[in-house]
């Protein structure tokens, strides 16, 4: 066997173990890009239903007089948050950011409840003393949150427009899509759900 016939067997043999290699990298590529397929807010099916009014609440704002929950003429996401949540405390610089960004119709309102000493300490550690930042167990009760951290987003009608748990930025911006699509979650979406 010369040596030309010898390199060209090598060679094919080389090319057809990196065909199999790139064959099996593509179909673990394709696998975790379904485990990590994106998630939607986690929709809650207590409190008030998507499209109802919320009721008319003037509720306490540790940073300023005062705000009407549903009122004004833009629309309103109200986060709750806990002195003690973590992933809470994590969203914050996404709030911030999407404030930002989205200011010109959306303002964003943190609620929570508990000890107000608590919650100055949290907003001057985090920077917060410009966010409408309601502390009112009646308004946490209204919407029957039971798990942090949760938004609400109320559209200019005063009317609950999207909903659900949040853990992350994605999960936050899935409640904006759900309001423009009229789709409630990105599950009823990948469910084949159409607006109504």
């Amino acid at each position: 066997m010369s040596l030309l016939l010898f390199s060209n067997i090598v060679l094919w043999i080389v090319v057809v173990i990196q065909i199999a290699v790139i064959f099996a990298l593509a179909r673990q590529i394709g696998i975790l890009f379904e485990r990590v397929s994106p998630v939607g807010a986690m929709i809650s099916d207590s409190g008030p239903a998507l499209g109802d009014k919320v009721p008319g609440m003037a509720l306490p704002d540790l940073n300023g007089p005062g705000l009407t929950l549903g009122g004004g003429d833009k629309a309103q996401l109200v986060f709750f948050l806990s002195t003690s949540c973590p992933n809470c405390k994590a969203l914050l610089p996404a709030l911030k950011s999407i404030r930002a960004d989205e200011g010109q119709w959306l303002d964003v309102i943190l609620a929570s409840d508990g000890r107000e000493a608590l919650h100055r300490r949290l907003i001057e550690a985090e920077g917060l003393d410009s966010f409408p930042y309601v502390l009112s167990s009646e308004l946490g009760m209204s919407f029957r949150v039971s798990k942090l951290p949760f938004a609400v987003l109320i559209d200019r009608h005063g009317k609950v427009a999207a909903k659900g748990l949040v853990n992350s930025r994605e999960q936050l911006e899935s409640l904006f899509t759900a309001s423009e699509t009229g789709i409630p979650s990105y599950q009823a979406a990948v469910a084949g759900m159409t607006p109504s």
